[in-house]
C-alpha cells in the first residue's frame, strides 16, 4: 500500500500526493479519481 498525503488546489479540489523515497512527487492525482479506483480494486482474502 502507498501512503498518499492529502493536500487541497488552489481551487480548492483535493487531491492525494504520492511521494518518493527521497521526499519528491512522483503521482498527483484527485481524490475523486483516486477514491473510485480504490473502490474498483479487490482486496486479498485473509489468511
Amino acid at each position: 500500500m502507498v501512503k498518499r498525503t492529502t493536500m487541497r488546489s488552489s481551487k480548492g479540489t483535493k487531491l492525494y500526493a504520492v511521494r518518493d523515497k527521497k521526499g519528491r512527487f512522483k503521482d498527483i492525482q484527485t481524490y475523486k479519481r483516486a477514491h473510485s479506483q480504490d473502490i474498483k480494486r479487490k482486496s486479498k482474502d485473509e489468511a
